[in-house]
C-alpha cells in the first residue's frame, strides 16, 4: 500500500502541475457560443445565474476572511439572490473590500481561469475550482444553497476524475467563458433596478454609505472590472 501511494502521489502532482494541450479553435468558439446561449436568453439566465451567485457570494466570503473578518455563513436563494454574513468592524477597508468583492468576483475568477487555460493548466483549473466549492459548501447555511453548491461541485468533480482530456478542456473553457460573460450582466441588471428606484440596499449602495462616494462610482467600477476582464480573458482564451 505504501508503495502504491508513493507511486500515486507523484502522478497526481504531475497531473496537477503539468500542462495539457490546447483544444482546437472550433472547441473554443463552440464553448463561447454555448456560454452566450445560457447568458443572453432571459429564461435560461434565470437558471444559470445561480452559478454566478455562487461566485458572487463566494467572493464576499473569501475577501471577508482575507481581511480578517469572521465569516458567519452564506445563503443562496432560489431567486438567484444571496447573502453573506461576516462579523467585524462595520466600517473600514476590510468592510469596503468585502462589499466590493461580490460583483467583481465572477469576472475576476473568469479572468484568472482564462490565464490558467492560456497557460495550458486545464487540470489545475478544474481541481482548484472543485476545492473552492468544497470549502464554500462548509459555510452554506440553507438547504437550497447546499443543493446548488453540491451539484456544481459534483459536476466539477466528475469531469475532473472521469472525463477524458478533450471533455475536460471543453468543460473548462465553457465555465470560464460563462464566468466572463455572466459576470457582465449583473452590473447592468443592478443599474436597471436602481434606475427604477429598486435595489436600495445593493452592494453599490452599501459601498456608497461606507465610502461617501456615489453609488454610480461603484457601478462604474463593477462595469469596468467585468468588461475589462471579458476583453482580457477573451484574448487569452482565443490566444490572440
Amino acid at each position: 500500500m505504501d508503495s502504491l501511494a508513493a507511486l500515486a502521489l507523484p502522478d497526481l502532482w504531475d497531473r496537477l502541475t503539468g500542462t495539457q494541450p490546447d483544444p482546437d479553435l472550433w472547441v473554443v468558439l463552440a464553448t463561447l457560443v454555448a456560454a452566450l446561449a445560457v447568458v443572453v436568453p432571459h429564461n435560461l439566465w434565470r437558471i444559470s445565474r445561480n452559478t454566478i451567485t455562487i461566485a458572487h457570494e463566494g467572493g464576499h466570503g473569501l475577501v471577508a476572511l482575507l481581511t480578517g473578518r469572521q465569516l458567519t455563513g452564506i445563503r443562496l436563494h432560489s431567486d438567484t439572490s444571496g447573502l453573506t454574513v461576516s462579523r467585524g468592524k462595520p466600517h473600514g477597508i476590510g468592510m469596503i473590500l468585502t462589499a466590493a468583492a461580490g460583483y467583481t468576483a465572477p469576472p475576476l475568477l473568469g479572468l484568472g481561469g482564462a490565464a490558467l487555460l492560456g497557460a495550458g493548466r486545464i487540470t489545475l483549473l478544474l481541481w482548484a475550482a472543485t476545492a473552492l466549492l468544497i470549502v464554500m459548501l462548509v459555510m452554506i447555511r440553507n438547504a437550497y444553497g447546499v443543493l446548488t453548491v453540491f451539484l456544481t461541485g459534483g459536476a466539477f468533480l466528475l469531469v475532473s476524475w472521469l472525463a477524458g482530456p478533450q471533455v475536460q478542456a471543453a468543460f473548462a473553457y465553457a465555465v470560464v467563458w460563462f464566468l466572463l460573460l455572466g459576470g457582465v450582466r449583473p452590473a447592468f441588471e443592478l443599474q436597471a433596478k436602481r434606475s427604477r428606484g429598486g435595489a436600495g440596499d445593493s452592494d453599490a449602495d452599501q459601498l456608497a454609505r461606507l465610502t461617501h462616494l456615489p453609488a454610480a462610482v461603484w457601478l462604474f467600477l463593477f462595469h469596468t472590472v467585468s468588461l475589462c476582464s471579458l476583453i482580457g480573458g477573451g484574448r487569452w482564451l482565443l490566444h490572440m
